[in-house]
């Protein structure tokens, strides 16, 4: 089975209110695990099975502005660490799929999503919030350089689901190699002078 239903909630976490943050949590984190528990009993009776959990590159680097989508990813990642080792005496495997910036929808939903839950009226962030909406919905955002067609992340599940000996993870696009790369690497406090600086440079 591929766990890919998600969708990203943006704004800073001050403005995301706590429907919001539940809603976020509810489709990428707990819709994602019922629907696994499900089948975890149909893949013990075969005798084998294989989850891939769509991440994202923001499950091993959180993304200021997109820190309820990344609290998200990074529950992924650590739910299907934790099922891998617990199911494997059953012969069930959970690999993970993190893609970086990726030609979909994704991105003008997200704006969709901020336009509807952000307090842009009453944010000291609401001028930012709306130029922002407008990159992600007019192809204005650094990353859509970077972006891969979505056959490059069909690729990968493709290969998590019929490698005989599959990979833990599966990173898609520069971008993911190298958040995932600086996240194990670099000290923390370099990492934050990079986001403020993109930060500064997005948002004001």
């Amino acid at each position: 089975m591929v766990n890919n239903a998600g969708f990203g909630m943006p704004g800073a976490l001050e403005d995301v209110s706590r429907e919001a943050l539940r809603r976020q949590f509810e489709v990428n984190v707990f819709g994602l695990m019922e629907l696994t528990n499900r089948w975890v009993p149909v893949f013990r009776r075969q005798g084998f099975g294989r989850v891939v959990n769509v991440s994202s590159v923001v499950g091993c680097m959180a993304l200021p502005f997109m820190g309820a989508y990344s609290a998200s990813k990074f529950a992924v990642e650590a739910l299907s660490d934790a099922l891998r080792v617990e199911l494997s005496p059953d012969g069930i495997g959970v690999i993970l799929v993190e893609p970086g910036p990726i030609s979909t929808r994704f991105s003008s939903r997200c704006a969709g999503e901020g336009e509807a839950a952000l307090p842009t009226e009453n944010s000291r962030f609401g001028e930012a919030y709306l130029r922002y909406f407008e990159k992600r919905r007019n192809g204005g955002m650094a990353e859509d350089r970077f972006r891969l067609p979505p056959s490059a992340v069909a690729e990968k599940i493709r290969r998590a689901l019929e490698s005989p000996r599959p990979k833990i993870r599966y990173r898609v696009t520069l971008t993911a190699h190298l958040g995932c790369w600086a996240a194990r690497a670099l000290p923390a406090s370099w990492i934050d002078r990079m986001m403020a600086a993109h930060v500064k440079k997005r948002f004001g």
